[in-house]
């Protein structure tokens, strides 16, 4: 996970990020610092955690540090996904049993910039993140901090994540995916 998160990162479990596919092509399953381009991205995506012990529930998140550029970063964090009250399955699949505080946002780095990052993070969800108010559905996505949420609303350090890379629309992908 990227240091520039402020996030300690000491995960005891693997999170698994699947990617629907349009016209029959198969699911996308994130390996760490895969590179998709943003056709590839336009989910939502689906969950999973795998060496878990817990339960839940769990707040999972997903944010983009390079907006708008990667050497640019001034709207970073940009928030793609926040959720609570994740479950997981006998088979380790996340479901949630409230709408998303921030529903699903397709990555979509401008065309001028290089690939960005786009980091997801499971935490177990606090008694805290419950009753939080600093983030509705109306709040704006640019410049949230998950390292200041997470310490703000007692969900501490993430239990697991992953990241991938995304290019800009008609990027070429790199052939390792």
């Amino acid at each position: 996970i990227p240091f520039d998160l402020g996030i300690l990162f000491d995960p005891t479990d693997l999170l698994e990020v699947t990617f629907p596919q349009n016209d029959s092509a198969p699911s996308i399953t994130l390996k760490a610092g895969d590179f998709l381009n943003q056709n590839q991205t336009g989910g939502p995506p689906t969950f999973a955690l795998s060496g878990s012990m817990a339960s839940g529930p769990f707040v999972v998140a997903a944010v983009d540090p390079d907006a708008p550029t990667p050497v640019n970063p001034t709207e970073a964090q940009i928030r793609h996904f926040l959720g609570g009250n994740f479950t997981a399955g006998a088979d380790g699949t996340l479901t949630n049993s409230t709408p998303a505080i921030s529903e699903f946002l397709q990555p979509s780095p401008p065309l001028t910039s290089t690939a960005h990052r786009y980091v997801f993070l499971v935490f177990e969800q606090s008694d805290e993140f419950s009753a939080q108010t600093l983030v509705t559905p109306d709040t704006s996505r640019d410049n949230f901090n998950i390292s200041a949420f997470a310490a703000a609303t007692g969900l501490g350090s993430p239990i697991a994540g992953t990241y991938m890379e995304v290019n800009p629309v008609n990027s070429p992908t790199p052939p390792d995916v």
